[in-house]
């Protein structure tokens, strides 16, 4: 699974900046107040040749408040779930005693800990980094996190000695399978569920310390793997409790999955949960299946009304299989599973250039591209780029002002001739080389239209 970094210090050190550096987003909140974030903020970090999951926190003080406390508790859950720590602090503010408190809680901890000395910008590093030392947390990284400076070779430096993907082997068979969803939505009942019947094979492989389960199983004669995010239990103790939700678990299993089953359920609205669920699995390009569960219990008369509120909430996901569902007594379980194996079919699929650009050239045909200064857009051919997510890249002459819409159009004319259904679909553009791009003409403009003038006259 992939390995997590928490970045944790006192408030207004840089951590939130320093998260968006790593994770190239601008997710986390940033501005020039103390406290800014309370909870914690999950993100993917691919900077590095060990991609990671970040974790911001909240600022740490001593002799908190009741909110304070509550950013203490959300932190110190981060430091528990977490494979490395970075210690943050200000390279111009120098060592205050907070520094020193955050400093104790990381090595209290037992995790290997990285000081990062930020905003040293300008200053001479060892000068900026020489106080720092006394923290006891070895040799200080000097960065600037505003400006995206030591941020790399930091992360290089917390990840070093751990592996890509330690369980991307051949040990893992057939398809992988994570089953994510809001808490007590039926998770553990549909794994059970699925384990359950006509399966040869199922154990447990713990994957880390946060109790992530792979269970190779096999069913209709194809193998696969689910990747359990509720913990797997037995039948018996199924219903005892409101599953836990662990962030750091859904999303070490997206990133481990060929296919994401989401699970829903049917007599709940469509949270904002559910659809950043899916707006996370849609990012990171796996397969996507969507499993409303709990239909059995649903009145006939209510369920045209659910289907429309499900559709109209998750347009965005409208590529993806819906599937209503009872985990508990397995109906629509069977059509689920198939559905997995169609769309993890379509995410690997082998695309050919001729068929690709020949698909490319009806798209044009039907629907030009726009002009760009008086001139129109060149989309010439097109070929396969990548699988699981398919990547379909075009090459052409000013594809850099290829409109978002227009590109939205090329992604469903290319799911729909190559049935792409329930995968993401990325399209890239290329532009060609200008041959005579950063050459100089050595003739003058009037000697060219001379040249031309002589060329005319020889042909006739």
């Amino acid at each position: 699974m992939l390995p997590v970094v928490a970045l944790i210090g006192r408030p207004n050190v840089g951590k939130s900046t320093l998260f968006n550096a790593m994770t190239g987003t601008r997710d986390a909140l940033v501005a020039d107040l103390p406290g800014l974030t309370r909870d914690r903020q999950y993100g993917f970090a691919r900077r590095t040749e060990v991609p990671c999951i970040v974790v911001d926190t909240g600022g740490l003080v001593e002799n908190a408040d009741v909110i304070e406390s509550l950013m203490i508790a959300q932190t110190e859950r981060a430091i528990s779930e977490a494979d490395r720590l970075i210690v943050l602090v200000d390279g111009r503010a120098g060592v205050t005693p907070q520094d020193q408190f955050v400093a104790q809680l990381a090595r209290r901890s037992g995790k290997p800990v990285f000081l990062a000395v930020n905003k040293t910008e300008g200053f001479d590093h060892d000068i900026a980094v020489a106080d720092f030392h006394q923290l006891g947390l070895g040799e200080p990284h000097p960065i600037a996190a505003a400006h995206d400076q030591g941020v790399i070779s930091l992360l290089e430096a917390a990840l070093a000695g751990l592996t890509p993907d330690p369980h991307d082997g051949p040990e893992i068979n057939g398809i992988k399978v994570a089953v994510i969803g809001r808490p007590n939505v039926g998770k553990s009942t549909l794994i059970n569920r699925l384990l359950g019947e006509n399966r040869m094979v199922a154990f447990d492989q713990p994957g880390t310390t946060r109790d992530a389960v792979l269970v190779p199983f096999e069913r209709d004669g194809e193998r696969y793997t689910l990747i359990d995010t509720a913990g797997l239990r037995r039948r018996s103790r199924v219903e005892e409790a409101v599953e836990k939700f662990s962030v750091i678990k859904t999303l070490q299993a997206i990133e481990t999955a060929h296919v994401v089953v989401v699970v829903m359920d049917a007599h709940d609205n469509v949270a904002e949960q559910d659809a950043s669920l899916l707006g996370t699995v849609i990012e990171q390009g796996r397969a996507l299946v969507l499993a409303v569960n709990k239909w059995d219990n649903i009145p006939t008369e209510q369920r045209d009304l659910i289907r429309q509120q499900i559709q109209q909430r998750l347009q965005f996901a409208d590529f993806a299989p819906l599937h209503f569902i009872s985990a508990r007594h397995g109906s629509g379980v069977g059509e689920l599973f198939a559905e997995v194996r169609k769309v993890y079919a379509a995410a690997t699929r082998d695309m050919s250039t001729p068929e690709l650009t020949r698909v490319l050239e009806a798209a044009i045909e039907s629907h030009q591209p726009p002009l760009v200064s008086g001139r129109r857009i060149k989309l010439r051919y097109a070929h396969q780029g990548g699988r699981n997510p398919p990547v379909v890249v075009i090459h052409g002459n000013q594809t850099d002002h290829v409109p978002d819409a227009y590109r939205r159009y090329l992604v469903n004319v290319f799911r729909k001739a190559f049935d792409l259904m329930g995968t993401p679909v990325r399209v890239a553009f290329r532009g060609d080389e200008n041959p005579y791009a950063g050459k100089r003409n050595p003739l003058t403009p009037r000697q060219v239209r001379k040249r031309k003038r002589l060329i005319q006259r020889n042909k006739r």
